[in-house]
């Protein structure tokens, strides 16, 4: 009987365990790095954008751009699944000029996806969203930081709400559709001096704007203590290959 009751739990933490194992798919770090051994080493540092799609927590396959005067069109468009690459093409540029921009400066790239993702789900959580599926955007914004927008999906498949951050000192630096539905953008400037800022409704607590204000302050504060802990600098992840 006691060898029975033994085998049944391994059985049980065995089946709990393979979901687990099956979603430890490669990070976008690691898909980048793929590119730079497999095809160019010199590549990861003219990447415009990467893409990944239905992670749970990190997507089958990531799509990154990629700044190539020789490809056609000047861009080159890898496919990275399973640690290989899975495909790659030079599109005309007319069909991603939607996802073009500045090139990604990789001395500012200190959030892989698996970072973004636990920052993401922390802002989630405190704003009492569920979801079951993110999509994964890292681009440069309007300042040249590389940011990430993780959009998240409910089991529907209806969204839940997206989050962007910045992978240089793990800001949250917008919100759209959490704390009460409300939108909510601060950039890290903006954060430091937001005390002298803030309109009357703001300062306020009893107000809605002054509530989604004091709860979009509070995850700030915990998203940057937990990036310290998830902080992972690209450069070195790419040397240490």
């Amino acid at each position: 009987m006691h060898y029975f009751c033994m085998w049944k739990c391994l059985i049980v933490l065995l089946l709990l365990a393979v979901p687990a194992l099956a979603e430890e798919r490669p990070t976008a770090y690691e898909a980048m790095r793929t590119v730079g051994t497999q095809l160019k080493r010199d590549y990861v540092n003219h990447v415009i954008a990467v893409t990944g799609t239905n992670g749970r927590s990190q997507p089958e396959t990531w799509k990154i751009l990629i700044e190539d005067p020789s490809a056609r069109g000047g861009i080159r468009e890898v496919e990275v699944s399973n640690g290989k690459i899975a495909s790659e093409r030079t599109p005309l540029r007319s069909a991603v000029e939607s996802s073009l921009g500045p090139v990604i400066d990789t001395a500012k790239l200190n959030l892989d996806s698996s970072g973004a993702f636990t920052l993401a789900q922390q802002t989630a959580t405190k704003s009492h969203i569920s979801f079951d599926t993110v999509d994964y955007t890292l681009r440069v914004d309007e300042k040249g930081n590389p940011v990430w927008r993780v959009a998240l999906q409910r089991r529907d498949g209806s969204p839940a709400g997206t989050i962007f951050i910045g992978t240089n000192n793990g800001t949250v630096t917008r919100t759209e559709g959490l704390f009460a539905g409300g939108d909510r953008v601060a950039t890290a400037d903006q954060q430091s001096n937001e005390q002298n800022s803030r309109d009357a409704d703001d300062d306020d607590p009893n107000s809605v704007t002054g509530k989604i204000g004091q709860a979009f302050n509070q995850v700030g504060n915990d998203v940057k203590h937990t990036f310290v802990k998830v902080r992972r600098s690209f450069v070195d992840f790419f040397q240490d290959k």
